[in-house]
């Protein structure tokens, strides 16, 4: 906790995997020690006992709420188990099981996530939230593709046209390009295709997969913007987004999809005073010097969670 307050995370939105990560997480706001806010997922498996005891998206209080259900399309880069369009890969839920798991999270109230990272995967998981469009888009629901890595061209359009976001994590391609080389060859065109995404019109809403990667949001931002974090040119720099839109896709956009946006991710009169102090100010820097910002101070709610002022300048001297 004391690391993510120090690296200025205010929010979180979880992932639990059969982990019970929700009762941690009510322990930890009983003690007094949670300092940021937790938006947490469910196993897509337990929707019909969610529904049974009417727990809707939103349920809990300040610090702690119920979000929305989560399944899996298919495994991963590294392990070879990304489900592509050339036939490679493994199937973990098929359309017609996600088909039929948004339908019951639609009828409990609850939005959905599916991690897929293949092409084959993502068409697929696009496939079965078009296919139930007329179950959860009349709700007001904001469905959303986890890490949608790997896209056949034809598909970067859906998400917008579906109105289903794409929850990325952007220090995933310079931390997975050799991977990406070497497993997907010829294909990294369509891989980790932000500026593609967001010119399309989709929302874009930036994470950070951690434990995958450290939980640790400026990095993340620095590599949505630089598309490289060591000293390697950027890796598919056409794929780059700007310092505000790399911004805006970790604060705006996941408040967004928490049906916060209305009190979090902007600094409005009105709003929590969730905020984050940078030790300079990163629109008057050239791009190759955002990963020397450091986090002086983060504030939840109006309360300092790491570092209260009165500060001194480090860079002085």
């Amino acid at each position: 906790m004391r690391i993510a307050n120090a690296r200025g995370v205010t929010a979180v939105q979880d992932k639990d995997g059969w982990l019970g990560a929700l009762g941690v997480w009510q322990r930890l706001r009983d003690e007094g020690s949670l300092q940021l806010r937790v938006w947490q997922s469910l196993p897509a498996e337990q929707v019909d006992e969610l529904a049974a005891l009417h727990i809707q998206s939103g349920f809990g209080d300040e610090l702690v709420r119920v979000g929305y259900l989560k399944a899996f399309m298919d495994g991963t880069l590294g392990s070879q188990t990304a489900r592509l369009l050339d036939g490679t890969g493994v199937e973990i839920t098929s359309k017609e099981e996600l088909v039929e798991y948004i339908r019951h999270g639609a009828a409990a109230g609850l939005p959905f996530a599916v991690h897929a990272i293949g092409d084959l995967a993502n068409r697929e998981a696009l496939d079965a939230f078009e296919e139930t469009a007329s179950v959860w888009q009349p709700l007001g629901l904001r469905p959303r593709i986890e890490h949608a890595q790997l896209l056949a061209p034809e598909d970067v359009p859906r998400f917008a046209q579906l109105g289903v976001a794409a929850s990325v994590q952007f220090s995933h391609a310079p931390s997975d390009r050799d991977l990406a080389d070497r497993l997907w060859s010829g294909k990294t065109d369509g891989a980790y295709a932000y500026r593609s995404l967001w010119d399309s019109g989709a929302l874009l809403a930036n994470g950070s997969d951690a434990p995958i990667e450290e939980l640790e949001p400026w990095a993340g931002v620095c590599a949505g913007v630089l598309r490289t974090l060591d000293e390697r040119e950027a890796w598919h720099p056409e794929q780059r987004l700007t310092l505000e839109e790399a911004l805006r896709a970790t604060t705006v956009n996941p408040a967004w999809l928490a049906r916060d946006e209305h009190r979090r991710g902007k600094l409005l009169p009105g709003f929590l005073a969730d905020l984050v102090v940078l030790d300079r100010d990163p629109f008057e820097l050239p791009p190759e010097e955002l990963p020397d910002v450091q986090v002086v101070a983060t504030m939840l709610g109006g309360r300092w969670t790491h570092n209260p002022p009165p500060w001194e300048d480090r860079r002085a001297g």
